[in-house]
């Protein structure tokens, strides 16, 4: 599979081939990097190149992604350049309410909105501390808050619905 990524506004060319079970080469730029690879949940990658090993973390924003890789955010966007089928899929991502989930163990910080408000995609909804470190959870389309289900303060657990957006 050939894509197009751009990471912090660069740009990069990816091509991907499944080898065997959890095995992938990977060719960033033309340079071949065999990398293990488990998809731990919807929102979570494990890959280990090399010695090193990469805990992947992601967070839908819109049209791109954040990712965050051993703590540090990146904003990614992926192009499959042979089709029109990940657009397509975007363009109706944006239909009906969309829960924002915890990626991560954290405490709830503040509540940046109420339900009602109206939010644009990308901005944020509320602020939840992990690691020691405060991230924005952004809203992932332009809508209304229907439900804002934790309150400041609150522990969450990984996968956990924080709120919907529609």
């Amino acid at each position: 599979m050939l894509y197009e990524i751009s990471v912090d506004g660069k740009n990069y060319r990816v091509e991907i081939a499944r080898e065997k079970e959890g095995r992938w080469l990977c060719k960033l730029d033309g340079k071949e990097i065999p990398l293990d690879a488990v998809l731990a949940n919807s929102h979570a990658l494990s890959l280990i190149i090399g010695t090193n090993s990469y805990e992947i973390l992601r967070e839908p924003t819109g049209t791109e992604a954040r990712l965050w890789i051993q703590n540090t955010p990146y904003t990614v966007e992926l192009r499959d350049p042979r089709s029109f089928r990940g657009r397509n899929r975007a363009a109706k991502d944006h239909d009906g309410p969309k829960k924002l989930t915890a990626l991560m163990p954290g405490k709830v910080v503040r509540l940046l909105l109420s339900p009602g408000d109206e939010v644009e995609a990308g901005e944020g909804v509320l602020v939840l501390e992990a690691m020691k470190m405060q991230n924005e959870i952004k809203s992932p389309k332009k809508g209304s808050v229907q439900k804002i289900l934790v309150a400041e303060g609150e522990a969450v657990k990984a996968g956990d619905v924080l709120a919907i957006v529609e």
